[in-house]
């Protein structure tokens, strides 16, 4: 067992968890997290719990954070919001085809040993050659600039998917996976890109990471046009309901429309054989029966 804990540098941001130890965190506390440029101020979204799961090995929480670390804090939002102002206006004066899309600031305590890394999007390579020459002298610091994708963009940018919630690769996905168009057919989802494309213009992960789901779904639920007896009489399967493990029956007798859990219907004979395969007994049983027959 492990005692877990999950941070987020920004509000409603990406999720980092970590070892919380011993020690004892609140949600809303600020807290030290070791990072390559040394520890960094986060926010306590999820306390500390006891998990069997295994994380692997966590970064251990640095303890919260002082008055002196939330001071340089604020200096180090400043700074990256100075810094994203500067670039975008230098941007705009050489006339370059990018959009600022993410800013880090790595603060060394003195001029020229401080580290700017701005990330941007681009329609193709860019020659920035100037630019970095510019943005050095404005900002007095190193500057490194990265040319990120589509994906990354929206990571880094934050904001709300078509389902209502925060962008899943801004907050829990680590790593983006292919995603083809065989996944939105095997959810009964229209072929049509406006409707399955997310915040970046490209298919949505959830697509990627609900498909085991769905697949499941369709191993054990009879299939669309199947005949199913329920608690209140027999009738056809006319649809679907993933998400609530359950299928949408016309009754027989009635007509009426009715939702039911694939757990509580029984279909016919044929259809679970179709479902099921056949076991080697039953099949040795079968073939027993023919031949006693003859």
């Amino acid at each position: 067992m492990s005692r877990v804990m999950a941070v987020s540098f920004e509000r409603y941001g990406r999720l980092y968890y970590l070892d919380a130890g011993e020690a004892d965190y609140q949600i809303g506390d600020r807290v030290l997290v070791p990072t390559e440029g040394g520890p960094e101020v986060a926010e306590c979204v999820w306390a500390p719990e006891w998990l069997t799961e295994d994380f692997g090995e966590l970064p251990r929480c640095a303890g919260k954070a002082d008055d002196a670390a939330l001071d340089r804090d604020t200096a180090n939002k400043r700074r990256r919001a100075e810094a994203k102002l500067v670039a975008k206006k230098l941007i705009k004066k050489h006339e370059l085809p990018m959009k600022v899309v993410g800013i880090d600031y790595l603060d060394r305590g003195t001029d020229f040993d401080e580290l700017v890394v701005i990330y941007f999007t681009a329609p193709h390579r860019v020659d920035f050659r100037t630019l970095v020459s510019d943005l050095a002298r404005s900002l007095r610091a190193r500057i490194d600039l990265r040319q990120v994708g589509a994906r990354d963009a929206a990571r880094l940018t934050g904001g709300i998917g078509s389902c209502g919630r925060d962008l899943c690769c801004a907050t829990f996905l680590k790593d983006f996976e292919p995603v083809s168009l065989r996944l939105a057919k095997a959810q009964d989802l229209p072929a049509n890109p406006l409707r399955i494309s997310g915040a970046c213009g490209r298919l949505m992960c959830c697509l990627k990471y609900e498909h085991p789901l769905y697949a499941g779904f369709a191993r054990t639920a009879p299939k669309v046009g199947s005949k199913v007896s329920t608690d209140d009489g027999d009738g056809v399967v006319v649809a679907h309901q993933v998400p609530s493990d359950s299928v949408v029956v016309r009754m027989r007798d009635s007509g009426a429309i009715t939702s039911c859990a694939v757990a509580s219907i029984c279909g016919s004979r044929a259809a679970y054989k179709q479902r099921e395969p056949e076991s080697d007994t039953e099949a040795e049983d079968r073939r027993s029966d023919r031949s006693g027959g003859q």
